[in-house]
């Protein structure tokens, strides 16, 4: 067996999922694995974690247990949408970027309707303007709306601006839905509710996710209108999300709802991104692309710069706009982070 080399352990900031599973879900898990339970959901952890998500968004929501955010976001979409129709999206979000296609093939067809965005947000003007294009036959009909919070490019989008975009789902008889891979980073970063971040400001669906939050692996799928969750479970057995062992998928939430870790672990990925962005703002030829409202930091640097980080070992994208892109997750320490601005520092000096 190949020995693994320490140094391929240490703590990277290029993605949130990088980062190992949570005490919170682990001990889940692990309280989960033992006995025989009923399959394919229908066992008490499942329905324990459905009813932690009511709970928790104040609502009697339809919730649903998926293995990914591709399929939490490509399944929820095709069940607001028939083939022919279109779903409004920034040109930045994530079902355009980065999930290969999934949102049209498991919908049959939907054709994304891409909105231009300076800041990686839609904004009801963008959506009016698509929504309305064309009212012709020959032209995909818009019926959803589809944001991502947090953004791509490390946004958020508030209660006011979701309101805003509510309004104008509705006037155009559009169904709005939220991919909230980064939901938790959202809430914590507004100190607001969830339910004041979705539902109560005219979300319809969303999908929270709950891999880059500290889990191994699984995301929920909100149906904060129940009507558009018809069928739901059969999409989800077709596309091969239906879990037969489900308890493995919904334990962990169990853990990191009722102990609180879906948001102290958020918090803490959040504050990480604000130390290493209050560290760097003093480094010549170094400064943030822009503002810091989750746990992402974007990093404005010469090549020479960015090809030093890389010679010292650091892993990060630069495929959003062309800053550097640096994550930060529920088990960032603060030690690694001054190990990133020692380098940082030093490669910045000998570029300069």
């Amino acid at each position: 067996m190949t020995a693994i080399n320490p140094q391929e352990l240490l703590q990277q900031f290029a993605s949130d999922n990088y980062a190992g599973i949570c005490p919170e879900a682990w001990m889940s898990m692990q309280a989960a694995n033992h006995g025989h339970v009923i399959a394919y959901g229908d066992d008490p952890w499942t329905t324990r974690a459905a009813n932690a998500f009511r709970n928790l968004f104040e609502t009697d929501c339809e919730v649903y247990f998926v293995f990914n955010g591709t399929a939490a976001n490509s399944l929820a979409l095709a069940s607001l949408c028939q083939s022919y129709h279109g779903v409004i999206c920034c040109e930045a979000a994530h079902v355009e970027t980065d999930e290969c296609g999934a949102p049209e093939f498991f919908s049959n067809g939907s054709k994304l309707l891409v909105a231009p965005s300076a800041q990686g947000k839609l904004t009801p003007q963008s959506i009016r303007e698509l929504a309305t294009k064309r009212q012709d036959i020959h032209y995909p009909k818009p019926r959803a709306v589809t944001l991502t919070q947090s953004t791509e490019t490390g946004r958020v989008y508030s209660i006011a601006e979701l309101k805003a975009i509510a309004e104008e789902c509705l006037a155009h008889r559009l169904s709005l839905h939220m991919d909230g891979a980064r939901f938790a980073n959202a809430v914590a970063s507004l100190g607001c509710t969830p339910a004041e971040l979705t539902w109560k400001s005219g979300v319809d669906v969303l999908c929270f996710g709950g891999t880059k939050n500290g889990m191994a692996a699984g995301e929920a799928v909100l149906f904060f209108n129940r009507k558009l969750a018809e069928d739901f479970d059969y999409r989800c057995k077709q596309a091969g999300q239906l879990a037969s062992k489900m308890r493995y998928l919904s334990a962990p939430w169990v853990g990191m709802i009722e102990s609180g870790a879906w948001l102290r672990n958020a918090a803490h990925a959040n504050q990480c991104a604000q130390l290493l962005a209050s560290r760097v703002e003093r480094i010549n030829g170094i400064r943030l692309a822009r503002p810091v409202e989750a746990n992402a930091v974007f990093l404005l640097a010469s090549e020479a710069i960015l090809d030093g980080l890389r010679s010292r070992g650091w892993h990060f994208y630069t495929f959003i706009g062309g800053a550097a892109r640096f994550m930060f997750a529920w088990d960032t320490t603060a030690a690694r982070i001054d190990d990133f601005v020692r380098d940082l520092e030093e490669c910045a000096a000998h570029a300069s």
